[in-house]
């Protein structure tokens, strides 16, 4: 006697920590009743990603799960879906972050949306579908749009036609608040701790962490894996520096030499993240977390780095 084929596992079984997310996916999906326009909001790495392309894929097989359909949607093959990213500009050209990466390219500031992505959005969703019954755009960190490219975005939520769009936000409230209001909110919460250490073994990625990796992640797998890479690509020479602080006007100038020329923007803005939870950990006073949060300005702003960080260690010289 042949044995039965064992059942496919449930369309979210992967889905760690998130059951209203997933409660709410599933009931759209049974009653086919799909919103032009989903706002995925939560956290980074707590599973935004994994459930939009789960979501994607009980579309495209009626809410079932789909071997087929997912290796496509995993490999980002499938002609009618178009997954948008926010990108670094570098001469003349739009760069991923894993682009940007590969070509060793220094950043200063964070990669952004921009307004060309978001008319590519609305020429794709413009074009009859190959497939699938309808277009399906997932724009990433929705939130990093410059007025420009959120006014465009909201004039193709104001008319979607037959397509779909989901945005995945950790920061929804920096939305304009006329696209938040033209999306079905899909709420996506920080896990517990059995969760996340759920979600580590599920990817092999346990370790030993410090209390500022784990206060950083703030209950993310995701952000978890990520910090600890940072982590492990710092100097650690240039830590232990930065934890013992400079001791006089001399070490303070220099720290800031070495700190500029062995890190990108990115990096010294982690860098700085990672200094203000060991600063407050250790009980240091508010003046110099607040003096960090003004050399966070100062970064992100147009003040020369070198500039930036040799003010603010001079202010913070034992």
């Amino acid at each position: 006697m042949v044995a039965d084929a064992q059942a496919p596992l449930p369309l979210f079984a992967d889905l760690i920590g998130q059951p209203l997310a997933v409660n709410l996916l599933e009931a759209a999906l049974r009653t086919q009743r799909l919103a032009p326009a989903y706002l995925f909001a939560g956290p980074d790495g707590v599973g935004r990603r994994l459930a939009a392309r789960r979501f994607l894929e009980g579309v495209l097989s009626d809410g079932a799960a789909s071997d087929r359909q997912r290796r496509r949607l995993e490999a980002g093959n499938h002609p009618d879906l178009l997954w948008v990213e926010p990108t670094f500009q570098h001469q003349g050209r739009l760069l991923t972050r894993a682009e940007a990466d590969e070509a060793g390219i220094s950043r200063r500031t964070p990669p952004q949306l921009r307004l060309e992505q978001i008319r590519a959005v609305s020429r794709f969703l413009g074009r009859q579908p190959v497939e699938a019954p309808r277009g399906m755009v997932v724009i990433e960190a929705a939130d990093a749009m410059p007025e420009a490219a959120a006014n465009a975005l909201l004039k193709t939520l104001e008319e979607p036609g037959q397509g779909m769009l989901i945005l995945l936000s950790a920061a929804p409230e920096q939305l304009l608040s006329t696209i938040r209001s033209r999306c079905q909110l899909i709420r996506f919460l920080r896990l517990d701790a059995a969760d996340l250490q759920s979600v580590l073994t599920r990817c092999d990625a346990t370790a030993e962490d410090s209390e500022e990796l784990l206060a950083m992640a703030s209950g993310s797998p995701g952000a978890l894996m990520a910090h600890r890479q940072q982590l492990q690509e710092l100097p650690s020479e240039l830590l232990a520096r930065l934890t013992e602080r400079p001791g006089s006007a001399r070490d303070a100038l220099a720290l800031a030499r070495d700190l500029t020329e062995a890190l990108d923007g990115e990096q010294q803005l982690w860098l700085l993240d990672w200094w203000q939870h060991m600063l407050w950990r250790r009980g240091n006073g508010a003046t110099s977390l607040r003096r960090l949060e003004t050399l966070r300005r100062h970064l992100l702003g147009f003040v020369q780095p070198r500039l930036a960080w040799e003010v603010a260690l001079l202010d913070l010289v034992n």
